[in-house]
């Protein structure tokens, strides 16, 4: 039987108030700076839920989306831009509850396997996620801002979801999806409340950043990628080997193991192009979250909020020095972004730049994600899930996901390079 991914039905999911608790939602710069960039599509695998019958499964999971928007009621809106002079437009979210839409689909040929075992990520996994939703985010005003499809697989469930980033970081979609399990569970509440007030927004240099140049967005969109994807697990004993040499090299005790992880993927990336006569990677990019390092920010502030640090290190200092040198470093770029360097990143103009390769460059690498996030704790009342996949079309050459590892203590990278790379990088990643 052929491996395939068949639509049984598509609607869309409103929240079950008939008043939302919000009419709009401003939008700040971090979350403009997203407008040009793709939505977030992240999918979780489970074995198959114990239902009385097909029917009742997606009812349920419905009913529980639906009271889940009741918390986030912009989710179940819509991007609305409002034009102004000089081709420019302000950008809010419209809580109109539109609704959030909602795909059933059946892979009966396609197992768990099949998802989580190829050496690379396979091509039926871009199917198992929803296709209606905008892919760059300023498609928001015409389609939805969250869409889920529900997967039947031959022996389990996928769900995946995709939202738009101008409205989330990755930080909230996790929080969105991890609300939605609680509901699904029975809970009549939720243990995180959203808090959607936008922090700089009020001043009038920001409200002068929100008027976007509409040319910008159409010149400067990331194209999709098609470059070979691949899940790297390192176990909780492999990452205290990475991080006990990286201090020992380094002589200090302040790196932490994603740190030395990271140093470990970008050098072993660098001796893989090497083996490949490619152009090496000297340049690292990390996402950094503000909410841990800006007191301004409530743990349950929902919106983007994240700014980026950059460190450029050559492919001799970066081999020769060692691990420790290379994790020394990283964990200089990242503390020096402090709560005032967060806050001058958050209140920057919006500009959409593309991305600039040097003569001679690879992209950079692209760190983002985290690895603490709750993603094993999405249970929708059948148990946690067994793995994560992210979609594919919104990766590009050089970009890291970071994930917790099905197992405590576990990290899983998902890698987008040359094929040629990810193969020499199973060698160098593992020694």
């Amino acid at each position: 039987m052929a491996k395939k991914v068949e639509l049984i039905s598509s609607s869309l999911v409103s929240a079950t108030a008939t008043a939302a608790s919000m009419s709009r939602l401003e939008l700040n710069p971090w979350d403009l700076k997203m407008l040009s960039a793709f939505t977030i599509k992240r999918g979780l695998i489970f074995h198959r839920p114990h239902f009385q019958s097909q029917q009742n499964l997606i009812q349920h999971l419905q009913n529980s989306l639906s009271r889940a928007l009741d918390f986030f009621p912009p989710l179940a809106g819509r991007l609305a831009a409002t034009p102004h002079a000089g081709e420019t437009a302000s950008f809010f979210v419209d809580c109109n509850n539109a609704g959030a839409e909602f795909t059933h689909a059946v892979a009966a040929a396609v197992s768990i396997s099949d998802i989580i075992e190829p050496r690379y990520l396979p091509e039926i996994v871009s199917s198992l996620f929803p296709i209606s939703i905008g892919v760059h985010n300023y498609q928001g005003t015409s389609k939805p801002l969250l869409a889920v499809q529900v997967t039947e697989l031959a022996d389990g469930l996928f769900i995946g979801c995709a939202a738009n980033h101008v409205v989330v970081d990755d930080t909230s979609f996790w929080h969105f999806f991890n609300s939605w399990s609680e509901i699904s569970r029975g809970s009549e509440s939720i243990s995180k409340s959203p808090i959607f007030d936008r922090c700089n927004t009020t001043a009038a240099a920001a409200v002068d950043n929100r008027l976007i140049h509409i040319p910008t967005l159409e010149k400067n969109l990331i194209a999709p990628s098609r470059l070979r994807q691949k899940v790297f697990h390192f176990s909780k004993e492999k990452l205290f080997q990475l991080k006990a040499k990286a201090k020992s090299e380094a002589g200090t005790e302040k790196i932490s193991t994603l740190q030395a992880l990271i140093a470990h993927l970008w050098r072993s990336t660098v001796r893989s192009q090497i083996a490949n006569n490619y152009p090496t990677t000297g340049v690292l990019k990390i996402v950094i979250g503000a909410r841990a390092r800006m007191l301004s920010l409530p743990d349950g502030y929902f919106g983007n909020a994240l700014c980026s640090a950059a460190l450029a290190i050559g492919e001799g200092e970066l081999l020769q020095k060692g691990l420790g040198a290379t994790a020394l470093r990283i964990n200089e770029v990242i503390s020096a972004q402090s709560e005032e360097a967060m806050a001058r990143d958050a209140e920057k103009k919006v500009e959409f730049r593309q991305m600039e390769v040097g003569v001679g460059s690879a992209p950079p690498l692209i760190i983002a994600e985290s690895h603490r996030y709750d993603v094993y704790g999405c249970d929708f009342g059948w148990g946690k899930p067994i793995a994560v996949r992210s979609k594919k079309d919104q990766i590009f050459d050089g970009s890291v996901a970071v994930f917790p590892a099905a197992e405590a203590g576990g990290i899983d990278l998902d890698v987008c390079l040359k094929e040629e790379t990810l193969r020499a990088m199973e060698e160098f990643l593992h020694q």
